[in-house]
């Protein structure tokens, strides 16, 4: 792979893993946690309760909000606050991890939620092809594409 495309990607990994996800992630927080009624009708709408919000769904909302924000907080200052390869690489073979966890986590909705990209909603694209996006993000970091390093740091800035 040429410098020059090794630059480039160390752009997108820079753009994405330090100021694009981190700040879709604080609108997923925004949305459990301040617009609940939205994230449930918007999540299964057949499902969502529509005389009020049992305490129990509030609560694991908010807790959803606070992970949200836990995972966009690690990501965005810990990748900024160390340039060291094997920290990157931890760090985003953690979030892949969660990424495969967030993608079976709709599965109950049904198969086609996966591929079925004509019936998706807002959060649909959310919860499937963001995260699609991400994990391949993370898949091709992983793999080295586009990582020139030396030996052990990758600077993305």
């Amino acid at each position: 792979m040429s410098a020059s495309t090794h630059g480039v990607m160390r752009s997108v990994y820079k753009y994405f893993f330090l100021y694009i996800e981190p700040l879709s992630t604080i609108l997923g927080a925004y949305y459990s946690s301040l617009q609940q009624q939205t994230y449930l009708d918007l999540t299964h709408a057949t499902s969502s309760p529509q005389n009020g919000i049992p305490v129990s769904t509030q609560i694991v909302l908010m807790q959803l909000s606070n992970l949200y924000l836990c995972f966009a907080i690690n990501e965005a200052l810990v990748l900024r606050a160390s340039s060291d390869l094997k920290v990157w690489r931890t760090l985003l073979f953690c979030l892949l991890v969660a990424d495969f966890g967030h993608l079976y986590s709709v599965h109950a909705v049904g198969w086609h939620i996966y591929w079925n990209v004509l019936r998706w909603n807002a959060i649909d694209w959310g919860n499937v092809a963001f995260v699609y996006v991400g994990a391949t993000m993370r898949i091709c970091f992983l793999s080295g594409l586009g990582v020139a390093t030396s030996k052990h740091t990758f600077t993305p800035i």
